[in-house]
């Protein structure tokens, strides 16, 4: 059974997520639909770009993932499909599967143009449902990706800048809020796996984050390693560098939002 995963920052108080699920089931009536999440916040491609690349590998390969985040809707920007690591990926080419591409090699990928496969009737503001999700369905029905419109020239891709982190020559890695999840969480841009080989190339220090006026030594294992309503860092299960309060909200807690820019340095234990 095809499996369709579905993105949006559509939420649940409109039609729009069901009339697409409406869309693909009147093409292919055996997909099976998945709601990924339709709460990324209103036009924040950031954010739906790190929760896709942190969910998609939970899933079977030959998955269609669908993402419209697409502030752009109605203008001259272009769909795009591509296919990497045995997925499909289906969504505006605003940078949104650049955390993608960027680290993977793309097996195949169109810009969607071939309008056999959209609806008849195509609207100005919800290219989600008379093009992306019928172009879904026909995926999950076979079609082959070449079949939907030209090869996709691989440089004109969208990107997002500043999108990851590294280390500087003063041993320090800066970064930004990205989101805050229902717990008030921070979630970073930080990987993992930047911390821990500025951490081994000085296993005689410590990292300490700093963001607004609060500073946090050390990585905990886990968040009752400290007492309650104390602010801790985190490596978070998407593999980025978290903070949290425990048994608290630390973005009310640190008074801290969307896009803060954040700091990680060393220090002496």
């Amino acid at each position: 059974m095809p499996i369709i995963t579905l993105l949006t920052d559509f939420g649940h108080f409109d039609e729009y997520v069901g009339v697409m699920k409406g869309v693909i089931l009147s093409i292919d009536p055996d997909a099976d639909i998945i709601d990924l999440t339709h709460m990324i916040d209103p036009q924040d491609i950031t954010q739906a770009a790190y929760l896709l690349k942190a969910s998609y590998p939970y899933f079977p390969k030959n998955t269609i993932h669908v993402a419209v985040v697409d502030p752009g809707v109605g203008t001259d920007r272009r769909i795009v499909v591509l296919k990497i690591d045995g997925h499909f990926f289906l969504a505006p080419d605003n940078g949104l599967l650049s955390l993608l591409w960027q680290n993977q090699t793309i097996e195949a990928g169109v810009w969607l143009n071939n309008s056999r496969y959209f609806l008849h009737s195509i609207s100005r503001t919800f290219h989600g449902r008379d093009i992306i999700a019928p172009v879904a369905a026909w995926l999950s029905r076979k079609t082959p990706i070449k079949l939907l419109g030209p090869p996709v020239k691989y440089s004109d891709l969208k990107t997002i800048k500043n999108l990851t982190s590294k280390i500087s020559p003063e041993n320090s890695i800066d970064g930004t809020v990205i989101s805050i999840d229902r717990f008030g969480n921070l979630l970073t841009n930080i990987e993992a796996g930047i911390i821990h080989q500025m951490c081994r190339q000085h296993p005689d220090k410590l990292p300490v984050l700093k963001i607004g006026n609060i500073f946090i030594r050390g990585l905990s294992s886990s968040y009752q390693i400290v007492p309650e309503k104390q602010a801790l860092m985190i490596i978070g299960s998407r593999g980025y560098l978290e903070i949290a309060v425990n048994c608290g909200n630390a973005s009310q807690q640190l008074e801290v939002c969307k896009g803060d820019p954040i700091a990680i340095t060393l220090a002496t234990p």
